[in-house]
C-alpha cells in the first residue's frame, strides 16, 4: 500500500504526478482533478465547496461516502478529492482488513490531513468496524492491551484524516458506520452526451481519432457506465490498428461490437440469456435470484451486482417480494408476445 502525495499548488489542468504513483495509474484514461470529471455534475458541485470550506479551515475534508453502481468514477473521486486537497492518500479495501491490528497500523501512520480510501466498505468485519468509530469521531484508537484478568484498555491519539469509503451496496453497511459520515454521495448513471464526452476524451489520451457517429454509438452501447464505455473504446481501437485505419469511423466500432455481441442497448449476451430465463422459463416471473443464477451457471453475485442494476434502471426488470419479473420492455426487446390474460399494465418498465 504505497503512500502518495499531491501537490497543492499544482495546476488543475496539468497536475503533478504523484510520488510513487503507479505509471498506468498516470497513463490511464481516469481524469485526475474534478474539471477533466466529466459528469456527476451535482456532487462536484458539492465537493467543490466542502474541499474550499476544508481549505479556508485548514481542516481535513470531512468523512465522504461514495455509493453506486460499479463503473461509475467511485474510485478515480477518491483520488482526486485527495489531489484537490493535497494530501497522502493511503488504498485499502474492507475484504483485506481481517483484524482491528491492520486497520490500527495503518490509521497510526496516518499523517495530519492524510485520506483513507476504503474500497468495498460494506465489506468490514464488524470488530475492524468497530475501531472506526472512534477514529472518525474523536481521531483516536481504544485499544485493548492483553488478555483476560490483566487486560486493560488504551486510547491511542492519532492525527485528523480524511476517511473516503466507496461501496456499492450502502444499504449493506450498518448504521453507525454510514451515519459517520459527514458527506455523502450517490453516484448515478451518466446520459449519452456524457458518455459520449467520456468516449471522446479517452480516444484523445489514447491518441486515436474516433469520428463523433462512432463515439456516439460506443455511447449507446456503454450501459450509461464510463468503465464499460472505456473497455469498449479500447477494443475497438485495437481493431482499427490491426486494420491499419488511422481513426475510428462508425463500420469500426459495428464490427467490433458485434464480434462482442454487444447492441446498440448496451446488452450482451448475458443480459440476454437472463431475460431469456425469466422469460421463456418461468412465464415472466416472478423468479428467484438463485434459480436464476443456476439456470445461467453463474453466481448469484455477479448477476445482482454486475447485470441487475442496469436491467432494473432501464426498466426491463422489477424486483417484488416474490422474485425478479420481466417487463412489457423486455418481452419486446425479445421481440415476444405478452402472454394472452396476462396484465399489459403489470409490466410497464
Amino acid at each position: 500500500m504505497a503512500l502518495h502525495r499531491t501537490d497543492s499548488a499544482a495546476s488543475l489542468t496539468q497536475p503533478v504526478p504523484l510520488p510513487g504513483e503507479p505509471a498506468q495509474f498516470e497513463q490511464s484514461l481516469r481524469p485526475r482533478t474534478l474539471t477533466e470529471y466529466i459528469g456527476q455534475s451535482k456532487i462536484k458541485g458539492h465537493l467543490l465547496m466542502h474541499i474550499q470550506a476544508a481549505k479556508g479551515r485548514q481542516e481535513p475534508l470531512g468523512h465522504t461516502l461514495l455509493h453506486g453502481p460499479p463503473g461509475l468514477g467511485k474510485t478515480t473521486l477518491a483520488f482526486i478529492l485527495a489531489r484537490e486537497m493535497g494530501a497522502n492518500i493511503r488504498i485499502t479495501s474492507g475484504p483485506t482488513l481481517e483484524k482491528p491490528g491492520d486497520l490500527a497500523s495503518i490509521l497510526s501512520n496516518l499523517q495530519q490531513g492524510d485520506a483513507l480510501f476504503i474500497d468495498e466498505i460494506h465489506r468490514l468485519r464488524p470488530v475492524v468496524e468497530e475501531m472506526l468509530y472512534s477514529a472518525m469521531e474523536d481521531y483516536a484508537l481504544d485499544l485493548v492491551i492483553g488478555k483476560g484478568p490483566t487486560a486493560r484498555s488504551m486510547r491511542l491519539a492519532i492525527k485528523p484524516f480524511t476517511l473516503i469509503g466507496a461501496t456499492t451496496k450502502a444499504g449493506s453497511m450498518s448504521a453507525p458506520l454510514r451515519d459517520r459520515f459527514v458527506n455523502q454521495f450517490k453516484l448515478s448513471f451518466y446520459d449519452i452526451p456524457e458518455m459520449q464526452l467520456v468516449v471522446e476524451r479517452s480516444a484523445e489520451i489514447l491518441a486515436m481519432a474516433v469520428d463523433a457517429p462512432a463515439a456516439h454509438r460506443i455511447a449507446k452501447s456503454s450501459r450509461f457506465t464510463p468503465r464499460i464505455a472505456n473497455r469498449l473504446l479500447r477494443a475497438v481501437r485495437d481493431y482499427a490498428q490491426v486494420q491499419g485505419r488511422e481513426r475510428i469511423d462508425i463500420a469500426a466500432v459495428e464490427h467490433t461490437l458485434d464480434a462482442l455481441e454487444i447492441d446498440e442497448d448496451g446488452f450482451d449476451a448475458t443480459d440476454r440469456l437472463i431475460l431469456s430465463a425469466i422469460v421463456d422459463m418461468f412465464n415472466g416471473g416472478p423468479v428467484g435470484l438463485s434459480t436464476i443464477a443456476a439456470v445461467l451457471a453463474d453466481e448469484e453475485e455477479t448477476i445482482e451486482d454486475v447485470y441487475e442494476p442496469y436491467l432494473l434502471q432501464q426498466g426491463y426488470m422489477q424486483r417484488t417480494p416474490k422474485g425478479r419479473v420481466a417487463t412489457k420492455k423486455a418481452y419486446e426487446k425479445l421481440g415476444r408476445v405478452l402472454p394472452e390474460g396476462m396484465q399489459a399494465t403489470m409490466f410497464e418498465g
